[in-house]
């Protein structure tokens, strides 16, 4: 069990660097001034490739916490109330993880009318998120 929680760890941690960076090439995006299509076709394609390679991590952190709470029973009967938290914090972030690839697919369209200071402010989203689930995990308050 200790080498699937050791690997969850990792896997979470690398989704969540994706998840920090992805919204700062958005910031950049939004920032492009008009006519630099070179430096907004270099920021799409590091947007793209980070999306891909962010998803590509999100499947096996996902799967290997599946094993460790349905297989192993961590978090499962009376007094775990902080794994049903956790468990709505890891939907908020893969619904933010879904945001993210809805908003890199309006910048390829070039129909992203949000401006830098707003992305900013999304990309403190998975900061929160990873801080209370980090917290519930560990602490287990309820």
């Amino acid at each position: 069990m200790l080498w699937i929680k050791s690997f969850h760890i990792i896997f979470v941690a690398s989704w969540f660097a994706g998840l920090f960076y992805l919204p700062r090439i958005f910031v950049n995006l939004a920032s492009v001034p008009e006519g630099s299509e070179a430096e907004e076709a270099r920021l799409l394609l590091m947007a793209r490739k980070l999306m891909r390679f962010t998803t590509l991590l999100m499947i096996p952190a996902v799967v290997l916490g599946l094993v460790l709470w349905l297989y192993y029973g961590i978090g499962l009967g009376p007094g775990n109330g902080w794994m049903h938290a956790k468990l709505t914090i890891v939907l908020l972030v893969l619904g933010y993880h879904h945001a993210c690839g809805r908003l890199l697919r309006k910048f390829e369209a070039r129909v992203n009318t949000r401006g830098h200071v707003w992305y900013r402010w999304f990309n403190e989203v998975p900061v929160v998120l990873l801080t209370i689930a980090v917290i519930l995990v560990v602490v287990k308050p309820f």
